[in-house]
């Protein structure tokens, strides 16, 4: 079995595939003072909650863009599983040509999902992320990862609001019935959540004018089906993309040492 962690600026995902299929999957909150026995612990009470005996992870691939929690998650595989895991990055043979000026500078998180999403949709393809940030990914026919876009997540937007001022409350992301707002929350989640859509389209609508041909748009992250409900643009929604993109990487170096 494999092990993949995805460790994002907020939360933290991990996954166990079963060859291909993923059997189960949790979600912890990205703490960094996390020890490695503490993640350990963690993931053995979620593995023992599914039946699924810890003996049974054999390898593991491991996507962050926390570099603290990267070294934490390292040090546990290595230590609990007796293996080095899959650390994810452009310095690694993915099987992906990437156009960005500076490759490392692409998250691991956003080459899982070109890597998964090209696989499974094939190009042109825009991947959209709705996490911390919401980024904009895109491929050509090819599968050349090209580049994208990155504008603040939904969470981290009702965030800064209710921090940056006094009588903004802390809102529920979700759809209001009405644009114009009667009241504070609904203003706010007016504001928000239709402007997500909005934002949504229209970078989906100017990337395929710079592509000059047309693609298709999924997306990814735990907002990504509320806002999918909402627009026409997205036209699939896969959950698990950077978990699967993990898997496929695991697989391709797999492969190589056998």
């Amino acid at each position: 079995m494999l092990l993949a962690i995805d460790v994002g600026n907020t939360h933290t995902v991990i996954g166990v595939y079963e060859r291909e299929r993923l059997v189960a999957d949790w979600r912890l909150t990205s703490a960094t003072n996390r020890t490695a026995d503490e993640c350990w612990l963690a993931i053995k009470s979620f593995c023992t909650d599914r039946s699924i005996a810890a003996t049974d992870l054999t390898e593991a691939g491991i996507s962050s863009v926390v570099p603290d929690l990267t070294d934490v998650y390292v040090s546990m595989v290595k230590k609990h599983l007796g293996t080095s895991p899959v650390v994810v990055s452009a310095a690694l043979d993915l099987g992906l040509r990437i156009l960005y000026t500076d490759p490392s500078a692409v998250g691991a998180d956003r080459l899982c999902n070109a890597i998964a999403g090209y696989r499974k949709y094939g190009g042109p393809l825009i991947v959209i992320d709705f996490g911390t940030a919401t980024t904009f990914d895109v491929l050509d026919s090819e599968g050349n990862y090209l580049g994208g876009a990155i504008m603040l997540g939904l969470e981290s937007t009702a965030h800064e609001l209710h921090r940056r001022a006094a009588r903004l409350p802390k809102i529920e992301l979700r759809f209001p019935d009405l644009i114009i707002g009667r009241e504070t929350e609904a203003s706010m989640q007016a504001g928000i959540m239709f402007g997500a859509v909005d934002a949504v389209e229209g970078i989906v609508r100017r990337i395929k004018a710079e592509l000059r041909s047309e693609a298709r748009v999924i997306a990814t992250g735990g907002l990504s089906g509320v806002i999918a409900r909402h627009t026409k643009v997205i036209e699939a929604c896969e959950p698990t993309l950077v978990l699967d993109g993990i898997r496929l990487i695991c697989e391709r170096f797999s492969r190589k040492t056998t």
